[in-house]
């Protein structure tokens, strides 16, 4: 397939010029490759994480240990993608000249690469570990992926998460206490959710 820029192209959704590794507050939602139900199911608006749902929420947890200038507010795993609200406290950039390199280590882009490859990593190696002693297909069980969504064979190339993530930086109080009421509700909420 020949390359085709009106049709290849890789545009970023992120402001364009703002720092992300600025002290704020960030809402992020990451969804899964195809919208597959990979970490669990919603029953009686309640989400019911699988083992591949705890393996996320185990990890990010973990990341205000390995990053000293986070802390998480509300997040919610749905079984098919990921909602949170993570606030960095303080900029590890030192403040420089307009245009000055600053290292993208300390933004939230690292921080969601990070957090991505954790979760892909151990989420393959708990399912190849059970399936190489049960000799079954245990990934993204039926009963947790709709017909639209039924998986294929998990193979050791397949993507768990989207390439992008969606991010909206808060900038009020009113809008903080919107997307935490949302967050929450999104179980209960789910047959009306856009990702379900």
């Amino acid at each position: 397939m020949n390359y085709n820029p009106n049709k290849h192209h890789r545009r970023s959704i992120r402001l364009k010029g703002y720092d992300y590794s600025k002290k704020g507050l960030y809402f992020i939602t990451l969804c899964c490759q195809d919208r597959i139900h990979h970490f669990g199911e919603i029953k009686k608006g309640k989400m019911r994480m699988n083992r591949a749902g705890e393996i996320v929420k185990e990890e990010w947890e973990k990341t205000p240990l390995i990053r000293d200038n986070t802390a998480l507010h509300e997040f919610i795993i749905m079984p098919n993608h990921f909602h949170a609200i993570i606030e960095i406290k303080f900029s590890k950039n030192k403040e420089g000249n307009v245009g000055e390199f600053k290292s993208p280590s300390h933004t939230i882009g690292a921080i969601i690469r990070g957090f991505k490859g954790a979760t892909t990593k151990k989420i393959k190696e708990y399912y190849f570990s059970k399936n190489s002693r049960t000799g079954e297909s245990q990934f993204a069980p039926k009963q947790f992926a709709p017909k639209q969504f039924a998986p294929k064979q998990f193979a050791p190339t397949d993507k768990i998460w989207q390439r992008n993530y969606y991010e909206h930086i808060i900038r009020s109080e009113k809008s903080y206490h919107n997307i935490s009421r949302y967050i929450k509700n999104n179980p209960a909420n789910w047959n009306k959710d856009k990702f379900h």
